[in-house]
């Protein structure tokens, strides 16, 4: 395996900055709208689900990499809040699905606006920083 060069180091350190840079603009406006991280992106897991399914809670929790547990807890404080409700499936009872309240809507389309346009505009300096990272992976595979 062939050892990373300063250049790799230097790409990789620059690639990370740009992701934090990103994370303390969404941390900040999260922040700002009156939540936390973890529930504005189980709010945009609801809203963004592949397919345009109506999530489950174990959909959701499966998209934010978390345990079932700690997604019914961010659930519950998202409802109380009323950001979320939750509805019984038609076909089975049992069966919990999740969808934004008006409220949840709102806030979350002002956030995901700001978001967009945030990497609209730095979102260059991530991609040529991602470039960066993957070029040097290019080299190494090209060596092997």
């Amino acid at each position: 395996m062939k050892e990373l060069s300063l250049a790799d180091y230097q790409a990789l350190a620059e690639f990370r900055y740009q992701i934090l840079k990103f994370m303390h603009f969404s941390d900040s406006a999260i922040e700002a709208a009156g939540l936390e991280r973890a529930q504005y992106q189980l709010m945009l897991a609801i809203k963004g689900m592949p397919g345009g399914a109506r999530p489950r809670i174990r959909d959701v929790a499966k998209r934010m990499l978390i345990q079932h547990h700690s997604a019914v807890e961010l659930i519950n404080r998202l409802e109380a809040g009323g950001y979320v409700r939750r509805e019984r499936g038609q076909d089975d009872r049992r069966e919990v699905r999740l969808a934004l309240t008006p409220k949840g809507e709102r806030v979350l389309g002002k956030l995901a606006l700001h978001h967009r346009e945030e990497l609209r505009t730095e979102g260059p300096s991530l991609v040529s920083a991602l470039r960066r990272v993957m070029a040097g992976k290019k080299e190494e595979l090209a060596q092997v």
